[in-house]
């Protein structure tokens, strides 16, 4: 975590920066509410063990990734899967969601 990212992630704090984006996520989330299931994962998502064959475990992805690189690769990356994305972003004070599908 960045400090870039405070005033656009409404889970991170001052006291997070430098800790990982999914571990500190998970933490605040379940703070809000304990009874989800998370699982918190930390690496580059271009890894080939989250390829196709990992994402096709799950019905829905949903991206909040922070580069236009991470962002294609996913895409390709459910594509290949067949599985649906949800894909989202910020700049400033404006953000956006949309559903990416193969068809």
């Amino acid at each position: 975590i960045d400090h870039s990212n405070l005033n656009r992630q409404f889970l991170f704090g001052r006291q997070h920066v430098g800790m990982s984006k999914s571990r500190v996520a998970r933490e605040s989330v379940l703070k809000y509410n304990p009874n989800v299931n998370i699982k918190s994962h930390h690496g580059n998502i271009k890894d080939p063990q989250y390829g196709p064959s990992y994402v096709q475990q799950f019905d829905i992805v949903m991206n909040a990734l922070d580069n236009l690189s991470a962002r294609r690769h996913m895409n390709r990356v459910c594509l290949a899967a067949d599985v649906p994305l949800i894909e989202s972003g910020t700049e400033g004070y404006l953000g956006q969601c949309q559903p990416l599908l193969k068809n």
